[in-house]
């Protein structure tokens, strides 16, 4: 298989790109200027960038005004800045009035080594649960190119969990990401496995060792946690014969494992359901695959979930997850999803 192509800083050259096509964009910053990729759009575009400071709350309400008066604000930092510091900002000023606010939430989860100061854990259980809040988390270098424009096209506002810095382009350019529409990585009638951010790229580490052994998997990468209204969901739930498990880079509360479980009980079909997540805890700092690793939302933790579904032993070694390796790419069109 090939090596999957890495590129670095997409979403600054994305939004360098984007803002030559949208004049009334402008980037606010929350003192995390480089960090957040926007260095390159504030000296393109200077007239349009907002350096707001460490000061969140003012920097939410201020983009509140700025859409207010027709523009399209863009607000930069890092995830739990955001959340934490400004949510009554986000919910009175953005989200009570549906105010085309777009908030890039950067490092979000394991993807920092700050440690339970700076890792955003629980941010989309928060952001979930305001009205009119849209959530997109992006896994791997197309979903990144695409969110600026998914984003725009959304009328209200919209929560977007970035990467950043190095980054996987895991599924083709020329296929680009769709609001509320999940993708299919592979098809399978034994297991649902949902994936969404960072976890996607880690469990395919492993889907081809468990379709060697004989478990079929229906695979979603999901971008769009809220709404959660995807028809490739539903028939993924219905359709498998052992159970459906999740895996994600937030607390095993109020993400995406809560969105699915909600939609198990809604049905009302006897599907069993493993989270792979954050088990209701604070997590120290280290390096992120440090942290996968020592909190269980890795590929071995799949292989486990997987085990417990089919009620049997798999006998695949991490010797063999460490010598898997991904596609460049993966697509509906490809022999993988099929």
């Amino acid at each position: 298989m090939n090596e999957v192509e890495v590129i670095n800083r997409v979403h600054a050259k994305s939004i360098e790109a984007w803002g030559e096509s949208n004049p009334k964009s402008l980037v606010l910053s929350g003192d995390l200027t480089t960090s957040c990729e926007v260095d390159g759009f504030r000296e393109k575009f200077p007239d349009r960038f907002l350096s707001m400071g460490l000061a969140e709350q003012n920097m939410m309400s201020f983009a509140a005004g700025l859409a207010r008066e027709g523009l399209l604000p863009l607000v930069h930092t890092f995830s739990v800045f955001m959340y934490r510091r400004a949510l009554d900002q986000i919910e009175m000023s953005i989200a009570y009035p549906n105010l085309p606010v777009k908030i890039f939430g950067f490092l979000p989860g394991v993807t920092t080594p700050g440690g339970a100061s700076h890792q955003a854990l629980n941010d989309i259980a928060v952001m979930r649960s305001l009205p009119n809040m849209s959530i997109i988390e992006t896994g791997d270098a197309t979903d990144v190119e695409n969110v600026l424009e998914i984003s725009k096209n959304i009328n209200g506002p919209v929560y977007i969990r970035m990467i950043r810095g190095e980054i996987p382009r895991l599924f083709p350019k020329n296929d680009p990401t769709k609001f509320s529409k999940a993708r299919k990585l592979s098809h399978g009638s034994d297991i649902a496995l949902f994936t969404s951010g960072i976890c996607t790229e880690e469990s395919l580490l492993v889907t081809n060792l468990l379709r060697e052994k004989g478990i079929t998997i229906q695979h979603l990468h999901i971008t769009t946690l809220k709404p959660f209204d995807d028809c490739l969901i539903d028939e993924a739930v219905t359709k498998v014969k052992y159970g459906i498990i999740t895996m994600e880079n937030h607390t095993s509360v109020g993400g995406l494992g809560t969105c699915v479980a909600e939609l198990i009980a809604k049905s009302g079909l006897p599907r069993k359901l493993i989270k792979i997540a954050i088990n209701d805890t604070y997590l120290h700092g280290a390096s992120k695959n440090y942290l996968m690793n020592e909190y269980k939302i890795n590929a071995k933790a799949l292989v486990c979930a997987v085990e417990e579904l089919v009620n049997e032993k798999l006998d695949i070694s991490e010797m063999d997850v460490s010598q898997s390796s991904k596609n460049d790419s993966f697509s509906e069109n490809q022999p993988e999803a099929l």
